[in-house]
């Protein structure tokens, strides 16, 4: 039994409307996009795990959460909204995509950038997560919606 009602993870900017397959606010499939209001607790649990995992995902390959406690307090303090049950990668995530611009010593938010994205803008870093997360979305929307099921037998 889930212990907390999952949110939609609309942003109010969806492209599912002029055709896109995954929609690139929310990062959702367009069938789950116009069925979210029918799908039970725990079909909206499925979807919102996949995204936080995948969003993490992303957001590990650029950046390092040194002081999570630093971060959640950071969030709080500065009054942004984070979902508390995803992980901290996806905490940073909300926090670099509402004051990416802000930010100048990322250690007073407890992370820093890898050392192979520290010479780019935190507001251009955002914009290849949200990217890297876009297509990886896509690449498993392709992979396990579009494609014919491998495994099935013949005649079953």
């Amino acid at each position: 039994m889930l212990k907390r009602p999952v949110k939609t993870p609309c942003i109010g900017v969806c492209s599912t409307g002029i055709g896109d397959a995954v929609c690139r606010g929310c990062k959702r499939f367009a069938h789950e996009v116009i069925d979210w209001n029918a799908y039970t607790p725990e079909q909206k649990e499925v979807v919102d795990r996949r995204l936080g995992d995948f969003l993490s995902q992303c957001v590990r390959n650029k950046l390092r959460v040194t002081d999570r406690s630093l971060l959640q307090w950071q969030l709080q303090v500065q009054q942004l909204s984070y979902t508390e049950h995803h992980d901290e990668y996806c905490w940073v995530y909300s926090l670099i995509k509402a004051g990416a611009t802000q930010i100048l010593r990322t250690e007073d938010y407890g992370f820093e950038v890898d050392i192979a994205f520290r010479g780019l803008p935190l507001a251009q870093l955002r914009e290849l997560i949200d990217r890297e997360f876009y297509v990886l979305s896509e690449a498993h929307y392709e992979r396990y919606m579009l494609a014919p099921d491998l495994f099935a037998r013949e005649g079953e």
